[in-house]
């Protein structure tokens, strides 16, 4: 029986993160497959056009925006290799950019299919974060196996018995036990949101360490739970805590509530979405 959420205390800052003595490992993991991103992709010649680093961090924006839309833990999907694109910036310095690349699943299993195609159009308020997306993909998940998919995951959260609350995942040995992998999953969908809200067109976040997690007792049967997620930024290298709050329910949009250390305010942002608590309408596409 989960225990039953008590009234909300008053804000304070994030719980202390737990141990990362898998970090470095998993981090230069990453790293290895993300191209830089930083001030060397403030200019380009028009002659030579957008550098690639550029286009992959508009398409990690894009795709950190479909995933939280999605709102499917089973829909996760992670940027496998930009194949065109264009920016153009204007006087303001807010910077435009159209491309097509291709995404993997994040959790594929062996010998599915592996590639979906998406086009974007990600715009950059000069150095805000939250950046306005508009993306389309194709070849994605069918959607009553990603339903499927999605149920099986809430079965498995429901019938956690044993107390998550000081859980850290990945554990000291960068090693996920299969029984947590829903838990990890569903944070990496609520996190989605609080990646998009914090990119920038020189800032970029990955999901390093889930830790402190509770769950809790629902009368509608929806899953509702804390976390503290740790999310590196790898321009900076640095290491951002953030406390998360997710309610979530198979087929029901996505809730997510948050604080992060250092976080901007929200009049700072460059989206159109508003607060950090949206119901967001599934994609036509999924």
């Amino acid at each position: 029986m989960q225990p039953r959420r008590p009234p909300p205390p008053a804000p304070g800052p994030p719980r202390p993160a737990a141990p990362l003595l898998a970090l470095p490992l998993l981090l230069l993991a990453v790293q290895g497959a993300a191209a830089p991103t930083g001030p060397e992709a403030a200019e380009w010649r028009p002659d030579t056009g957008p550098p690639h680093g550029l286009l992959r961090q508009a398409a990690r924006a894009a795709l950190h925006f479909l995933n939280f839309r999605a709102g499917s833990p089973s829909a996760l999907r992670v940027l496998a290799a930009v194949q065109e694109g264009r920016a153009r910036i204007n006087a303001k310095k807010e910077c435009t950019v159209d491309l097509v690349f291709t995404t993997e699943r994040y959790n594929s299993e062996e010998g599915e299919e592996r590639l979906g195609k998406c086009s974007a159009r990600v715009f950059f308020r000069n150095q805000k974060p939250r950046p306005a997306v508009n993306v389309t993909c194709a070849r994605l998940m069918e959607k009553t196996k990603r339903q499927q998919e999605d149920y099986l995951l809430y079965k498995q959260m429901k019938q956690l018995r044993n107390p998550l609350d000081g859980v850290s995942i990945p554990d000291s040995h960068g090693h996920i036990d299969p029984s947590l992998r829903p838990v990890w999953e569903l944070a990496f969908l609520g996190s989605s949101y609080v990646m998009w809200e914090k990119t920038t067109r020189f800032l970029h976040y990955y999901m390093a360490q889930l830790s402190g997690v509770k769950q809790w007792e629902t009368n509608d049967g929806a899953i509702d739970f804390d976390y503290t997620v740790l999310l590196h930024e790898f321009s900076t290298q640095e290491i951002i805590p953030c406390r998360i709050h997710l309610v979530w329910s198979p087929g029901k949009p996505l809730t997510v509530k948050y604080h992060c250390q250092e976080l901007l305010a929200p009049e700072d942002a460059s989206g159109t979405e508003e607060g950090s608590a949206v119901a967001p309408t599934e994609l036509s596409n999924f």
